[in-house]
């Protein structure tokens, strides 16, 4: 009943435009761990008020069956900025919508009246004891995308089997319901709840508990940039600065307030390089800010750049800000628990993907690491499993820029591992030490973790799938690769298939997945490299890592040797030429 996707479909119908109708009507968008995530538009392929109202409405089915008691508990919905003219579709529609299908059953919803990061969404799940959580976001994606993150009564993303209830649920409620489209009818209904107010005042309390040197802070004359990317980070950021007496950084003017046009950036993703931050180095020369903030549109990322003595700025990778934050919150941790044998029970979680920094400083400190499959749903649900068992989880994350520095919220979030990179930052200056320095420090102590990873763009699935299959049967039906290059392969894990090569029983520890590609090569060097898929993009992401032992110093070496190995997987195993892949660019 949407007066601007209609017209597209008659339009097309009108034109006998048969390529572009099956575009838009071909394929129902697939609802995954991940939620949903596409463009807005017509048709069940895109995002509208249609699949919107056909989701929530299977997902609503699905929590009847799960919870006796969801009309008593209920469930929170937020949403970020994002709109597209063209189809009337916008975030916050699509969030009022899907509270008018929740309490048109009778559940009480708990729907925030503005936009907020992420991490809210998780945060009131557990706050409020909560049935679920829906979050309308697309993340960092382009402009036209948008998206539906689904959260359990845990306060974690969703695992299977749960998706795969929810997507048959959404197949048996396909016919909107009755007054679906109306949802003004929420207005006025006494199942409808603001918990913006509440939720904002107990998220920055319970942060504070993270705030271990106020002093510092209150004194620090070190300065910071801040940037929203046009989303909805940049009162929640100066919040948290507040909270931890911190003076508040520097807002870049031209990025603070939403913008669902995102108009200054390419993509609006810091985590794509220094092109997103241009406007934030001009910010900080101008003011003489040594650090730089970036979060992501939906606030639940943050990349981080530092001015070096050179004059020239470092933007850090997910990897390093990983072993800067880890250290500090150990740290943190050690100096304010005076009993040593606590330490057994202290829990840091990293994707299987992500450096392998914690697991060093685990081993010489003696705390427990783990790692998880890729995403955060994994450490988000791992992280509760352990809390539950009376486990402390103090630190949790993956090389994609996302950080679980807080365990009141079971999910990445980009506000508090602002604030708290800021204190960290503001500490070091105190004693004359940089970022950078501080890293050196961490690598020299705990052995140098060289990480490289990129991607390429491949917009034909058939294409990925004969890329993973040759590395599959690539002597020979059912063999891997024995080398790559120059370089000679020592153990293969394929989390596709179920196969690990370094197991007794030749089978994968972690949980395997046919609907995704993902194998690690094991190199003799030392070298570690997975290549997979990604799950919301049309993306063949790899990551590289070469590990020493504390005491090696030659760390141009050791770049030197992962450079060549990296091209070497790229020629060999990628093959970009043959295939007809997209390098990522700048």
């Amino acid at each position: 009943q949407n007066p601007k996707t209609s017209a597209i479909v008659k339009q097309l119908v009108a034109e006998g435009n048969a390529r572009e109708l099956q575009k838009y009507f071909g394929s129902r968008m697939e609802f995954g761990t991940a939620g949903l995530r596409a463009a807005m538009g017509a048709g069940i392929s895109h995002m509208n008020d249609l699949t919107i109202i056909q989701t929530t409405q299977g997902f609503c089915r699905y929590l009847e069956k799960n919870f006796s008691d969801l009309r008593k508990r209920g469930v929170v919905i937020g949403f970020d900025a994002r709109a597209h003219l063209s189809s009337g579709g916008s975030s916050k529609r699509f969030a009022r919508l899907a509270a008018n299908t929740f309490i048109s059953q009778g559940v009480p919803v708990y729907l925030f009246s503005d936009i907020t990061p992420t991490p809210f969404v998780p945060y009131t799940v557990t706050h409020l004891k909560l049935c679920a959580g829906i979050m309308i976001t697309a993340s960092h994606n382009p402009k036209q995308d948008n998206g539906y993150k689904v959260y359990w009564e845990n306060g974690a993303q969703i695992i299977s089997p749960h998706d795969k209830g929810i997507s048959q649920a959404i197949e048996e409620n396909q016919e909107p319901w009755p007054q679906a489209w109306d949802d003004r009818l929420i207005d006025n209904s006494l199942l409808l709840h603001d918990p913006y107010a509440t939720v904002s005042k107990e998220y920055f309390k319970d942060i504070q508990k993270q705030c271990f040197h106020r002093n510092i802070n209150k004194e620090t004359n070190l300065k910071f940039v801040h940037t929203s990317v046009h989303g909805v980070g940049h009162k929640f950021v100066q919040l948290a600065f507040k909270a931890f007496d911190l003076s508040p950084p520097f807002a870049v003017p031209e990025q603070k307030d939403p913008d669902p046009e995102f108009p200054t950036v390419k993509y609006p993703n810091p985590e794509e390089g220094k092109g997103v931050l241009t406007l934030s180095f001009a910010l900080a020369e101008k003011d003489g800010a040594k650090i730089i903030l970036a979060n992501d549109p939906d606030a639940d990322r943050l990349a981080v750049a530092e001015k070096q003595e050179s004059g020239e700025w470092k933007v850090f990778s997910g990897n390093e800000l990983g072993a800067l934050l880890g250290w500090w919150i150990f740290t943190c941790w050690k100096n304010h628990n005076s009993d040593t044998r606590a330490i057994k029970d202290v829990y840091m979680l990293s994707s299987t993907v992500s450096s392998k920094i914690l697991r060093a400083i685990a081993l010489k400190e003696g705390f427990h690491f783990e790692e998880t499959l890729t995403g955060f749903k994994w450490m988000g649900n791992r992280a509760k499993q352990l809390m539950d068992q009376g486990k402390a989880v103090l630190f949790a994350f993956e090389e994609a820029i996302g950080y679980m520095c807080c365990p009141a919220v079971l999910d990445k979030d980009g506000v508090s591992a602002a604030v708290i990179t800021a204190e960290m930052a503001s500490f070091l200056a105190a004693r004359n030490l940089s970022l950078s320095q501080q890293l050196e420090a961490v690598y020299d102590e705990y052995g140098f973790h060289i990480t490289k990873a990129s991607y390429f763009i491949c917009h034909d699935p058939k294409v990925i799938q004969q890329l993973f299959d040759n590395l599959r049967n690539f002597d020979g039906k059912n063999t891997y690769p024995k080398s790559c290059g120059r370089f000679k392969v020592s153990g293969i894990r394929d989390l596709t298939t179920g196969y690990d090569s370094s197991q007794p029983d030749q089978k994968a520890i972690l949980p395997t997945s046919k609907s995704s590609q993902m194998i690690t090569f094991t190199f003799a060097n030392g070298g570690v490299a997975t290549m997979r898929t990604s799950g919301t993009e049309p993306k063949i992401k790899y990551y590289s890592e070469l590990c020493a032992p504390p005491g090696n110093s030659d760390v141009e070496q050791l770049k030197k040797e992962l450079d060549e190995l990296v091209n070497a997987l790229e020629k060999h195993f990628f093959q970009p030429e043959k295939n007809n892949l997209q390098r990522k660019t700048e």
